[in-house]
């Protein structure tokens, strides 16, 4: 099985749009500006995968995914709720600049702190773990010549009208569907997809990628910073959270920061368990002023849904030691904005992620679809859409905090 230490390539690199389908891009709305994301993900050995994450706008991205020490991962590419993270602090900063120049209001410098928190607690092997999310923390931290009035307006437009933090404060439905062992089979404890069966992947859709010019793109777009020293037989060491009994918080931090012109990056980093901090940079599509140097905010969060989701599959897996040969997803994703009836302010939406499981394994029919539902069940990120999680947000101007 493939590894990323064998592929030479970068963790992130744009796509050669001739080298992997694209989403038929649907119809232009001022109204409802709908940004449609397709991740397709594969496991590489262990708990590494890699994915094709394309939308819309007609850019087509790939990105690797790892994890560390905790889930006796290589630890070579940033883990799932890295990704997550990533995009719920480039969407919000996305949100601010976007109201700012609306508004006609200059802001000096962003700066957004996040920290996440998840649990995961029951038996694996009684089927009775779950993961859950928390309500974010959020501090953003604004260099601007305007009022503490204003740029509580405009943080609190940029909450309302980012996708990513819709996804945390509203209740999604998400839906799936099952291809297991070459047929189309039903699936159970989860709401099926009413959705036209997406293509599954061709065996060598993901041989086939190859990456435009790489003057195209930043360099280093997604980079690791720090090693975390394994160790073992400590809360969060090695292996520990492959434990088929389990009760713990996660919590991740991330600090990203606005550059020049459209540009983004954060550091993100596992506080619990500890692991190792990865950088992310990010640029806005052409359709909202970037150059697409790097990925939008909203493909960093589809992607972390994926990933997060795919190794929740191989960690059940593992436990209830399944010979699980393959396993893929396609995920479709759309997001959407309105407007309020009240005051015209527009509102982010996430709408229900339809997800297309292809899975192989020498086990029966009820095993898999136990699999398929046991991934959403403990996935931190499904957990995160199914309940209501608005952020907690704290605010500074200039190095002063006030209240909103």
């Amino acid at each position: 099985m493939a590894r990323i230490e064998d592929f030479d390539l970068p963790l992130a690199f744009k796509v050669n749009p001739l080298s992997a389908p694209l989403l038929d891009r649907p119809s232009d709305s001022e109204d409802t500006g709908e940004i449609a994301v397709q991740v397709q993900v594969r496991t590489l050995e262990g708990m590494q995968k890699e994915a094709v994450i394309s939308s819309n706008s007609g850019n087509t991205w790939r990105m690797v995914c790892d994890e560390g020490h905790y889930l006796n991962g290589t630890d070579l590419a940033p883990f799932p709720l890295g990704f997550y993270t990533a995009g719920m602090q480039f969407s919000l900063m996305s949100e601010l600049r976007r109201h700012a120049g609306m508004h006609q209001v200059d802001l000096k410098s962003i700066e957004v702190i996040l920290d996440n928190y998840y649990t995961m607690e029951g038996s694996a092997l009684r089927g009775t773990m779950i993961g859950g999310a928390k309500s974010a923390e959020v501090s953003i931290k604004i260099e601007s010549n305007a009022s503490e009035e204003t740029i509580g307006r405009l943080v609190r437009l940029a909450e309302a009208s980012s996708p990513a933090h819709a996804m945390m404060r509203d209740a999604i439905e998400n839906t799936f569907s099952l291809k297991f062992n070459g047929h189309n089979t039903s699936v159970v404890d989860v709401n099926p997809s009413h959705a036209a069966p997406v293509q599954d992947p061709e065996e060598t859709f993901f041989e086939s990628i190859q990456s435009t010019d790489d003057t195209t793109f930043l360099p280093d777009i997604i980079s690791k910073l720090s090693d975390t020293e394994k160790v073992f037989g400590v809360e969060g060491g090695a292996g520990s959270s492959l434990h088929a009994e389990q009760k713990r918080t996660l919590h991740v931090h991330g600090e990203a920061r606005t550059m020049d012109g459209t540009l983004m990056e954060t550091v993100v980093q596992p506080f619990k368990p500890m692991g190792s901090a990865f950088r992310f940079a990010c640029d806005e599509t052409i359709d909202a002023g970037g150059q697409e140097s790097a990925p939008p905010p909203l493909m960093y969060l589809s992607a972390g849904v994926g990933f997060c989701y795919m190794t929740q599959i191989g960690r059940y897996a593992h436990i209830t030691k399944q010979d699980l040969q393959k396993y893929e997803i396609v995920q479709n994703n759309v997001f959407t904005t309105s407007r309020s009836s009240e005051d015209g302010a527009r509102i982010g939406h996430a709408h229900p992620f339809d997800t297309r499981v292809i899975m192989e394994a020498d086990e029966s029919n009820e095993i898999a679809q136990k699999t398929l539902s046991m991934g959403e069940r403990t996935c931190f990120l499904h957990a995160a859409m199914r309940g209501r999680h608005p952020s907690i947000l704290k605010v500074e101007l200039n190095g002063q905090s006030f209240g909103l």
